[in-house]
């Protein structure tokens, strides 16, 4: 299974929202500073966020992200405010290797679709970010969607791969992923489609997302605040990122 640090960037600084609340914020500092580092511990491949894009509904950081983009020597999958295929081709021109799109794929399965004909399945992911059931976008700030499954089997449907799955509720506050919920999106598309997000806390909170056989996690407060280091996760997952990618090699 893939170990993805997560760098979310508001305002220029690394950051941490505590679920999804933009007044519940804890500063980490230089973002580069945090990218170089989960890097030199074995990361390979880091999720950069745009906050301030996901709040507002178009890239706001692009230029700090691109940058970013430019110094890391792993691939990076980019989320925030990307919400029609030229902000796609751009963060993708820009050289992510993903762009990772909520809200959009939420409003217009179509616009997924198009992604994957334009520029193919590996390069997309779904962001699944899910209260009481239902899909939220909006930088999770919107009214309730649809339930998790009817969302997941649409945009399935038009050929989306991979799917970023977020437990708003347990988002920051590393009190363990939600396995119910995971265990839900696997009935519909598989667990090695999945990357799963938010509460991920423990080793053994790794052990059980890599035995349930999902394709990824994406860590973010727990590496922040020294409760799992980088290394150790990295083993509990078994260090095999790339077998773990059912997506690697893949047109």
């Amino acid at each position: 299974m893939e170990l993805i640090p997560a760098v979310d960037i508001l305002a220029g600084r690394a950051v941490r929202l505590e679920q999804g609340d933009f007044t519940r914020v804890t500063d980490y500092g230089d973002p580069f500073e945090a990218a170089e580092r989960w890097i030199a511990e074995g990361a390979t491949r880091l999720h950069l966020v745009d906050l301030d894009g996901a709040r507002h509904g178009q890239p706001v950081q692009a230029e700090l992200i691109r940058r970013l983009v430019a110094t890391v020597p792993k691939p990076c999958q980019v989320a925030g405010g990307l919400r029609d295929l030229r902000s796609v081709a751009t963060a993708l021109a820009a050289g992510a290797d993903r762009v990772v799109l909520g809200s959009a794929l939420l409003a217009s399965a179509d616009l997924a679709r198009s992604i994957v004909e334009v520029h193919g399945p590996t390069h997309l992911v779904a962001a699944i970010d899910v209260r009481d059931g239902r899909v939220r976008g909006g930088g999770w700030l919107g009214p309730a969607g649809a339930p998790v499954g009817e969302v997941v089997a649409a945009l399935d449907s038009v050929g989306v791969a991979m799917f970023a799955v977020t437990a708003i509720a347990r988002d920051g506050l590393l009190v363990g992923p939600d396995l119910e919920l995971l265990a839900r999106v696997a009935q519909v598309v598989g667990s090695g489609r999945i990357i799963a997000s938010a509460g991920i806390a423990t080793l053994d909170d790794i052990r059980s997302l890599t035995r349930a056989g999902h394709a990824g996690a994406i860590l973010g407060r727990a590496l922040y605040e020294g409760a799992l280091s980088l290394a150790s996760a990295l083993l509990a997952a078994g260090g095999d990122a790339e077998a773990a990618d059912p997506l690697a090699g893949s047109a």
